[in-house]
């Protein structure tokens, strides 16, 4: 890992320009995933090889399925545990919505400050509910599970047909075929509450949907939003596939080398990029690049060396 974190040194400039591009938007995508770091403190006490729990973090800036005018960007943090003071210290210079799961360390995030406005408004995963359902389905073949999975699987049938339209058009289709179907959901979801016990995992994902309903909603009104936080579970699936075949980082400082090099590869595949090519050329090129010019060699900027490039916007 050593070349690794030589490479991710090398290219810090370039990184810290995709972060500070990328956390500036006002619609993000948020998630965490737990990662397993060598922990050498154990060999040294005698006691052999061990691994300890870190976690790695995501955001991802997507414009693209409202065609929006920004490039699409993903930045990664490393970070010794899931305390919430890591995504206030991530997201402290940002705002304005914010997509993520029900983790309670966003909570803070979305309270009213001293002015009266919150840092971000919530945006809510109908992924993660749908999920919940599923699960029940899969585990005791609910016919009301089953109805919950119907009644959300139409509103992706909706969705399918606005990919890539501009926000106002997406909201213009939300609210005349989508908003009736959400309504519909929030009333039969309470009728089911008063007919199942209330200790089941059926009642208890109906709880998680209504007690959120606010976050549920936002994207029958902003065009922008997406109904789910499928853009940061994706960013997220390059570290399951990790932990299956490299098991665990080297160390805390191999997490951050691995946060970093996420930031690039990630972002130079959402460009359209292969991260191998992309990588190989600004490696070659930065050390004599004008930081001035830096700019052009962000994923959304670049064109190979050997080919003529202009002046970055």
């Amino acid at each position: 890992m050593d070349w690794c974190g030589g490479a991710m040194k090398t290219l810090a400039p370039l990184i810290e320009k995709i972060e500070a591009d990328a956390m500036s938007s006002d619609l993000l995508h948020a998630d965490d995933t737990p990662i397993r770091v060598l922990d050498r403190s154990l060999r040294v006490k005698g006691l052999g090889k061990g691994v300890k729990q870190r976690r790695i973090w995501t955001y991802v800036r997507d414009q693209r399925p409202w065609a929006g005018q920004d490039p699409p960007g993903a930045v990664y943090y490393f970070s010794p545990n899931r305390k919430g003071e890591h995504p206030r210290k991530h997201l402290a210079r940002s705002s304005g919505i914010l997509q993520a799961d029900a983790y309670t360390g966003f909570k803070e995030l979305y309270e009213r400050q001293t002015g009266g406005t919150a840092q971000f408004r919530e945006a809510a995963c109908w992924a993660h509910l749908r999920r919940d359902f599923h699960d029940v389905w899969t585990s005791d073949k609910s016919g009301i599970a089953k109805e919950a999975l119907d009644r959300i699987g139409k509103l992706y049938d909706i969705e399918r047909q606005i990919v890539g339209r501009p926000a106002e058009v997406r909201r213009a289709v939300r609210q005349e075929k989508s908003k009736p179907k959400v309504d519909a959901f929030h009333a039969w979801a309470e009728q089911q509450l008063t007919r199942i016990s209330g200790k089941s995992d059926l009642a208890k994902a109906f709880r998680y949907g209504l007690n959120r309903w606010p976050s549920f909603t936002l994207f029958l009104d902003d065009g922008r939003v997406a109904i789910d936080n499928n853009p940061a579970e994706r960013g997220m699936r390059p570290i399951g596939v990790g932990r299956r075949n490299w098991l665990f980082a080297g160390s805390d400082t191999g997490g951050e080398t691995l946060a970093r090099a996420m930031t690039l590869i990630e972002t130079a595949k959402m460009n359209g990029l292969d991260p191998q090519a992309y990588l190989a050329d600004v490696l070659d090129r930065i050390h004599d690049h004008k930081i001035n010019r830096l700019t052009e060699l962000l994923p959304w900027n670049w064109t190979p060396a050997a080919q003529p490039h202009s002046e970055a916007a």
